[in-house]
């Protein structure tokens, strides 16, 4: 996988071995940051479900202030750091290894931007983003990006009212605004 655009455009970003992570496809990525444009610059992003972070890395080099990645697994974490480190943005990222449901009573401050790319075994993850509501990292401000394969029923829950969905294939992006 690659950086598509902005200042680490064409950085490799390594995916872990084995079948526990599904990178989001490329055209996916690259229409999720046509849509969401300048949104991205001087925001506060939360990754979760991070795998290969490469949502992350992407809206870091878009100019995102500050990235939070939420990876359960261990192993996959630490190369979330590690290439943290080699594209020179470490000091620009956080990595907390949980799982999101814990992660996200533990995250400080607000969020401009949060993605959440579960497994897609997983039911949507309603007490994850209705933690991060209740804590205050995200308001109306905010916007949350619910990432599901395409014959998954949307994401419903009080307190979240969806904006926009947009199909590629089996991938749906989920646009959601925080009500208050």
């Amino acid at each position: 996988m690659r950086v598509s655009g902005g200042e680490l455009r064409s950085r490799v970003i390594p995916a872990p071995s084995g079948t526990s992570v599904r990178p989001t496809p490329g055209r996916v990525k690259e229409a999720l940051f046509s849509i969401i444009g300048e949104r991205i610059a001087g925001a506060r992003v939360l990754d979760l479900y991070a795998g290969s972070g490469a949502i992350g890395f992407e809206a870091l080099s878009r100019g995102a202030e500050y990235v939070t990645f939420v990876e359960l697994h261990k192993p996959t974490a630490a190369l979330i750091e590690e290439t943290a480190e080699r594209l020179g943005v470490r000091q620009r990222a956080g990595i907390t290894c949980a799982p999101a449901e814990r992660a996200v009573q533990r995250v400080s401050g607000r969020f401009d931007f949060v993605y959440a790319d579960p497994p897609y075994g997983l039911p949507p993850p309603h007490l994850t983003f209705s933690t991060l509501r209740a804590r205050g990292a995200i308001d109306a401000a905010s916007l949350v990006v619910y990432e599901r394969h395409s014959d998954r029923a949307p994401f419903a829950s009080p307190g979240f009212e969806t904006v926009r969905e947009a199909r590629y294939g089996d991938v749906t992006l989920q646009f959601l605004k925080v009500l208050c």
